[in-house]
């Protein structure tokens, strides 16, 4: 029979973190911590292939799954010397989500299972503590009747507000016993009134109906869209943790919190984390009320007046914080750990590598490889590639005047600028549009997922470091604001206030990550340094790595700017986009308009200097590293204007007749451009074009080689090659120019003629394209379109039903397709270096910048990839990770 259920407690457990893929991170740490003899509430770990088998059968559990359970509750009982479901001492259970990989909030826990109205007057008893049993009821009614009944939590919480307001009291801890037995036969009858049918009361049919709810969660839409946002992989399905309950909402003596082993913002060696006293868990993240610092030193530096973990109960935290030490060492890197302190007796609930920022991140690295825990290869493998773009962030300008209207907790530095949006889907459908806002909340739930990702920045007036907001924001790189109590928001009527000043939708702000300051207004920033534990950690990767990093740069500052981020030369430089600025636009309309080769000529004649004045620029930038130029590619017409103003208004400032206009535009109409009358094509059929810009490339070659003394050896790449008798016909072309332009110079200037691989036909014949091309550099983009015979362009509209219905994983046009254009990369590979084996190989579509893509490049053997410059920092991290991993 197969095994679904394993179990720890007292000391031991069945399974460990080697078992994470089925236990899930939550169960396989708990199982660990309980290895170590660490004080873990015992409990069962239901694995996450039941989650699949759980779908496979209609949402049903299987018999022998449900056997194992109870016997696994069973040796809780044993364990703790109470009863499920026993009117006496009863046992009382968490319920708890555990994937693989962490996603905090994503999916649903239930509490305090086992109560009715028979154990609550016993747990009571037991406890002594009146008050506190029927505050556990009415918690463990609205979970259980929100993540299992389907009937959503704001309906209790109405009845507790207008409860409080009636009996006159603030706080939740303010309502006594009878208060609170009052309030729970209020809910039941709200339960019973909306859903028909009355709050279960057995504890075994509560047990399979959390089971089941938690399994469910799993295809939650909160749940969905966080996978598609971090890759997680659908068919991992989720495990399910059941554990005895420990209680820290049982009086003074008791709390509950969350913690770090380091600053997850910072990085810096120092724990880190809130708790509440008497409360439970769901209390400190979900920011109903203020957070207590662990440390004295962190309460100081907060100017709380509340006391720290560390005053109010020395003895728990001195164990807590050697647990703390204890566990770091163990699992080498930064925890985030759950603890609970049931009157003086710690317990641990939860350990896990703990979310952070990349700036926190890369000093936890760097300070791990000094303290000897961990290597310097280690190091560059603990960094998410793509996280990096968080460093990228601009920083507000410490120069400028401050306006601000409010201040909250730092809890995702960078700092952001945007329009007000008070909901999720306000900040979705203005992410559509091209703007930029920022989310403001009075408290952020996993419900806001798809809100936050669309957001520049999130804003949050309650809350604290460890709440949703704080957590999520880190981990998706937007700044965030947490808990800035000052400030309210008016949902009703769209309204934020902040020390005087009302804003409403649409009104700009700014908000501080770093410092917790809410600026009203767009403030100039700054960007970056990328210095200090950066440079460190990208000096091991530089070290570690074997392909080169290029960049996609077509202007100086593309240029510069990739070069500053570690550039190792340009991969792609698509000329076409030079025509577009200014004034240029006009001479290439000219050009395109005339009607033949002398008036072409005319107008290319004036191009020659602009493009040699680029490419002189570019070189000069570059000195010493390769610049690989594209020849035009685009179809004629992207130059031309498309609406009737926009052709009048073009002929008027061409002094040409708008009717001559239109026929010319639709002379060189095409039912399908991309397929149609560019690249090579144009080259061939009009190789006047390829003239002029083979003759501003080596000009423009000689004249950066004598300006800089660098040598310079330009990479002339022809696009969309299918035959090998186009890339003979333009490479003849290009030859012919340089030995003319080397003539006139009276110096010689080493380059290189080579092509893009994006088309089928191109990959499969590359052995026979070799023989003309010196090198091959794979545009993936096109590759990608050609290859699934779809538009990049259009893709968009149908590519996610595709992801939802499982059709495929990755956008291809994301992240590579292995199996089809891949494969296309591989055969080219093979076939080119079969006939030139020196042939130089790269790639330079979006993919270059893909971490995922990036590890097929290593696989594949090719010589570097080539991104976008705020992608090069990217690519250098996981051309490294890529190749630690190839050598195993």
């Amino acid at each position: 029979m197969r095994k679904w259920v394993y179990t720890f407690g007292g000391g031991a457990a069945e399974g460990s973190r080697a078992e994470i893929d089925q236990l899930g991170g939550k169960g396989a740490n708990l199982a660990e911590m309980a290895s170590l003899g660490l004080p873990v509430p015992p409990g069962l770990t239901i694995v996450s292939d039941a989650c699949t088998l759980f779908y496979k059968n209609g949402k049903t559990l299987a018999d022998d799954l449900k056997t194992q359970v109870l016997t696994g509750i069973a040796g809780i009982e044993a364990t703790t010397g109470r009863g499920f479901g026993d009117t006496s001492h009863p046992l009382l259970l968490s319920v708890r989500s555990g994937a693989r990989t962490s996603m905090p909030g994503m999916m649903d826990t239930v509490l305090n299972l086992g109560l009715n109205d028979h154990t609550v007057e016993a747990l009571g008893h037991h406890s002594g503590d009146a008050r506190f049993a029927w505050d556990s009821y009415r918690r463990f009614i609205q979970m259980y009747a929100d993540v299992v009944m389907g009937l959503d939590h704001e309906v209790f919480e109405e009845i507790l507000e207008d409860e409080k307001a009636r009996l006159g009291h603030e706080l939740d801890t303010e309502l006594s016993a009878v208060e609170w037995q009052h309030i729970v036969s209020l809910y039941k009858d709200m339960l019973e009134q909306e859903l028909g049918e009355p709050f279960p009361q057995d504890p075994h049919v509560q047990l399979w109906g959390a089971v089941g709810a938690v399994f469910s969660s799993w295809m939650n839409p909160r749940a969905k869209t966080y996978r598609m946002l971090h890759n997680i992989p659908e068919e991992w399905g989720t495990s399910v943790t059941v554990q005895a309950m420990v209680f820290g909402n049982l009086g003074s003596t008791s709390a509950t919190g969350v913690a770090f082993t380091r600053n997850p913002s910072t990085g810096a060696k120092e724990l880190y984390g809130e708790f509440l006293v008497n409360a439970q868990g769901e209390d400190v993240v979900a920011g109903i009320r203020t957070p207590q610092s662990i440390t004295e030193a962190a309460r100081i530096d907060s100017g709380s007046e509340k006391p720290s973990l560390e005053k109010l109960m020395p003895e728990a935290f001195a164990e807590f914080g050697a647990i703390c030490t204890r566990l770091e060492a163990h699992y080498r890197d930064m925890q985030d750990l759950e603890f609970t302190i049931e009157r003086g007796k710690l317990w641990m609930l939860q350990a896990r590598s703990g979310k952070r920022t990349t700036k926190a991140a890369m000093r936890i690295a760097v300070d791990m490889v000094a303290e000897g825990v961990i290597t310097e290869e280690e190091a560059v493998m603990r960094i998410e590639p793509s996280s990096l773009d968080q460093l990228l962030h601009p920083t507000i300008d410490p120069r400028v005047a401050r306006h601000v209207i409010g201040s909250g907790l730092p809890a995702s530095p960078g700092a952001a600028t945007g329009a007000i949006v008070f909901t999720a889907e306000e900040a979705v459908d203005a992410a559509g549009e091209g703007r930029k806002v920022i989310l403001v909340r009075v408290e952020t739930s996993p419900e806001d997922i798809h809100g936050m990702h669309a957001a520049e920045g999130i804003l949050t007036t309650r809350g604290g470091m460890t709440s949703h907001a704080a957590v999520v924001a880190r981990g998706m790189g937007i700044p965030c604001v947490a808990g800035a109590g000052s400030m309210r928001v008016d949902l009703r009527n769209e309204r934020l206030v902040g020390m005087g000043v009302t804003l409403t939708k649409g009104d700009i702000v700014t908000i501080d990550g770093s410092s917790g300051q809410v600026l009203k207004g767009e403030v100039p920033m700054l960007q970056p340094e990328l210095s200090g534990d950066f440079a460190q950690l990208m000096e091991w990767a530089d070290a570690t790595r074997r392909m080169t990093v290029r960049t996609n740069a077509d202007t100086p500052g593309d240029a510069r700017a990739a070069r500053s981020f570690g550039a190792e030369g340009i991969g792609l430089c698509r000329t076409e986009h030079m025509f577009f600025e200014g004034d240029r636009i006009h001479v290439m309309r000219e050009m395109i308009l005339a009607e033949d080769e002398a008036g072409r000529r005319a107008a290319l004649d004036k191009l020659l200097p602009m493009q040699r004045s680029d490419f002189t620029e570019l070189f000069t930038i570059m000195h010493g590293l390769p610049v690989t130029i594209r020849m035009l590619d685009p179809p004629l017409h992207e130059f031309l204007p498309k609406s009737d103003d926009e052709i009048e208004e073009v002929a008027n400032a061409m002094e040409l007749e708008p009717g001559f206009m239109r026929r010319r535009i639709d002379a060189l109409h095409e039912f399908n451009p991309m397929l149609g009358h560019r690249g090579c094509r144009l080259a061939i059929s009009y190789p006047e074009i390829a003239e002029m810009q083979a003759r501003a490339i080596f000009e423009a070659a000689v004249s950066a080689a004598r300006e800089t003394g660098a040598p310079v050896v330009p990479e002339i790449m022809v696009p969309l090659v299918g035959l090998r008798s186009e890339l003979d016909y333009v490479k003849a072309v290009i030859d012919r120019v340089a030995t003319e332009v080397m003539a006139e110079a009276e110096l010689s200037i080493s380059y290189l003629v080579g092509t893009m691989i994006e088309l089928p036909r191109a990959a499969i014949r590359a052995h026979i394209i070799a023989e003309a091309a010196e090198f091959f550099s794979f545009g993936t983009n096109d590759l990608t379109q050609t290859t699934f015979g779809m538009s990049r362009d259009d893709a968009a509209r149908f590519i996610p039903t595709y992801q939802k219905k499982g059709i495929i994983i990755h956008d291809p046009f994301v992240s590579l397709d292995f199996d089809g254009v891949g494969e296309l990369i591989r055969i080219a590979a093979e076939r080119g270096r079969k006939t030139r084996p020196d042939m130089k190989l790269g790639i330079c579509g979006e993919h270059g910048g893909d971490p995922t893509s990036i590890h097929f490049c290593e696989d594949v053997g090719l010589d570097y990839v080539s991104c976008s410059p705020f992608r090069v920092p990217i690519a250098r991290l996981s051309a490294a990770q890529a190749a630690i991993k190839a050598r195993g």
